[in-house]
C-alpha cells in the first residue's frame, strides 16, 4: 500500500499516512504542548494543498530569506533560508512549498543544509528534502516526531557546522528543542524559547513556557539551561518559527528568564521595559 503525506489544518503537522485513508489522529496535537482541535481531525491531502496554498518570500538581507504560506495553514509556521559560500542553510520551514517558492530556493543556490528547532517549526521539511536531498539535522532527543520525513544527520547537544553555523540543545519547551546561532550574520534561532507580544510590529512583552495552550511553565533548571545558551551568543534579534524579534538582544532575553527564576516560573508575557527598569534600579542601586 502506497504512502502519501497529510496536512493537520489544525497545527499544520505533515503527517506520512497510507494513501487509501486519512491518518486516524495527529501525534503533535494529541502532545500536551499542543491543543486539541475544537471538534475532530481534519486533514488536507498534499494534492489538494497544491492547489489551495500559495508561498511568498521576503528578503531581509542578502542573505537571509523568510518563507510563509498563505491562506495560514495550521499554527502557520515560517521558514528561513540564509545563503552561504559553503552551502545555503535552511532553518525551520513553511507550512506549504509551492513550485514557484521551490525555484526561486533554487535560484539562489538550493539548500545544502536543513534542520528545524522542534516539532512547531517543521512545517514542510519534507518537501524541502525531496526538492533539494539536503543533510537533513534533527536533535537526537525529538527523533520521535519526525515520521513525515528522513533525519540524516542527529545532532548530540552541541555542533558547530562550517564555522558559521553553530546548534545548541536548549531543551525546555521540547526535549530536543534546538537554538541555531549564524556566527556572520548574528543571527539566533531560538524555536519556541521565546513567545513574544507585539505592537505596531514593536516587540512589547516576552514570556516563555513549557506548554502554551495549557500554560505549563519551565524549571527553575530548564530557565538556567535557556540562560547559559542565550549568554553565548552576541545578538540583536531573535527568531522563532513565527517571527523575527527585533529588537530583542541578548540582555533582554536573559532578564526575563532570571525574572522568572527569582520571582517563580510562570507563562504571562512580561513587558520588556518591566524587565529594563528592574535591571537599570539593581544596576544603580548596585553602584
Amino acid at each position: 500500500m502506497s504512502l502519501t503525506h497529510y496536512a493537520c489544518t489544525h497545527c499544520g503537522g505533515w503527517i506520512l499516512w497510507f494513501d487509501t485513508q486519512e491518518p486516524l489522529y495527529c501525534a503533535n496535537c494529541m502532545d500536551v504542548r499542543n491543543a486539541l482541535p475544537n471538534e475532530a481531525f481534519s486533514y488536507i491531502h498534499i494534492d489538494q494543498a497544491k492547489g489551495n496554498y500559495k508561498t511568498y518570500h521576503r528578503k531581509h538581507n542578502d542573505q537571509f530569506y523568510e518563507f510563509w504560506t498563505e491562506p495560514q495553514l495550521g499554527l502557520g509556521s515560517h521558514g528561513w533560508l540564509i545563503l552561504h559560500p559553503q552551502g545555503n542553510i535552511a532553518y525551520e520551514a513553511a507550512p506549504f512549498y509551492d513550485q514557484e517558492s521551490l525555484q526561486f530556493t533554487q535560484s539562489l543556490g538550493g539548500i545544502k543544509y536543513l534542520a528545524a528547532s522542534h516539532p512547531h517549526g517543521y512545517g514542510a521539511l519534507w518537501q524541502l528534502q525531496e526538492a533539494f536531498d539536503p543533510m537533513l539535522m534533527i536533535h537526537k532527543d525529538d527523533l520521535q516526531h519526525t515520521k513525515a520525513f528522513k533525519v540524516t544527520q542527529p545532532m548530540d547537544d552541541h555542533l558547530e557546522l562550517n564555522g558559521n553555523f553553530i546548534f545548541d540543545r536548549l531543551g525546555g519547551h521540547y526535549d530536543g528543542q534546538t537554538s541555531l546561532y549564524v556566527k556572520d550574520q548574528q543571527l539566533f534561532f531560538i524555536g519556541d524559547a521565546l513567545k513574544i507580544e507585539f505592537e505596531n510590529e514593536k516587540p512589547v512583552a516576552l514570556s516563555c513556557h513549557k506548554g502554551f495552550h495549557y500554560s505549563i511553565p519551565l524549571t527553575l533548571e530548564e530557565l538556567k539551561k535557556y540562560i547559559e545558551i542565550f549568554s553565548r551568543y552576541d545578538f540583536q534579534s531573535v527568531i522563532t518559527p513565527f517571527e523575527l524579534g527585533h529588537p530583542i538582544d541578548q540582555q533582554t532575553a536573559v532578564l526575563l528568564f532570571k525574572h522568572l527564576i527569582e520571582i517563580g516560573p510562570h507563562t504571562q508575557p512580561v513587558p520588556i521595559h518591566t524587565l529594563k527598569e528592574k535591571y537599570v534600579r539593581k544596576s544603580t542601586t548596585t553602584i
